[in-house]
């Protein structure tokens, strides 16, 4: 009986790993979507979404049954409580690939970023990729210093964002009002990427010592898309 309890929980820690492919694939393709005014691209990216959501749903009712059936105390309830907070993380990673795609969309066939923010946006996608891929692997390993790797990871695409908005204030901005709002709401969503991500990997920390690391906190609502 105690081996199938343990076989759910790795289940739980499966189906995190699979929704953190499925949130980093779609943000490499809202990326794309974004910077190559690709409307087909872009509407794939939010009919997928679906898939995040249902996957989210199925991981939720399987915690749920854990929880009803098993009654897990100490390590194992923390393992499924946190299973809970992760999914709803990666839940808002993939709402927010499908915002970059729905901003491609809206400006379509404009490009809703200009050429002198094409490179800086596509690094932030680039390392949107790299956190959700590092994401699913301190699921898999609880892997503490992999974990600290992926917050070095959102300091960058931190440092971009930031870089994004000193551009905007710059007095050699000129761009037109609506690309002004686009470009600060595509820098908000791949930021918020990255402090999901990061919650991720705080609740895996909370998994192995039992205490949540320093500066954890949980992001902020989301900016919708505009249209």
């Amino acid at each position: 009986m105690r081996d199938v309890f343990h076989h759910e929980l790795d289940q739980l820690a499966e189906r995190l790993q699979a929704m953190t492919g499925l949130v980093g694939v779609a943000m490499g393709s809202a990326t794309r979507a974004l910077l190559e005014a690709d409307l087909r691209l872009a509407e794939s990216v939010i009919a997928d979404d679906a898939q995040v959501d249902e996957a989210q749903r199925d991981l939720d009712e399987r915690a749920v049954q854990i929880l009803a059936r098993q009654s897990p105390v100490a390590t194992d309830l923390r393992v499924v409580v946190a299973s809970l907070r992760m999914s709803s993380s990666l839940e808002r990673m993939g709402d927010l690939a499908r915002h970059v795609a729905a901003l491609a969309r809206l400006r379509y066939p404009r490009h809703a970023i200009p050429d002198s923010l094409r490179g800086t946006f596509a690094e932030m996608g680039d390392i949107g990729q790299r956190i959700a891929v590092k994401a699913g692997q301190v699921i898999a390993t609880r892997d503490l210093e992999l974990a600290a790797e992926l917050e070095r990871d959102d300091d960058a695409l931190d440092a971009l964002h930031r870089r994004t908005f000193q551009v905007l204030s710059s007095v050699e901005w000129a761009e037109a009002a609506d690309t002004t709002a686009d470009v600060a709401l595509a820098s908000r969503y791949f930021e918020r990427f990255g402090d999901h991500a990061i919650s991720v990997a705080r609740r895996v920390n909370f998994l192995v010592t039992g205490e949540y690391a320093p500066g954890t906190h949980s992001p902020g609502p989301e900016l919708e898309p505009i249209g």
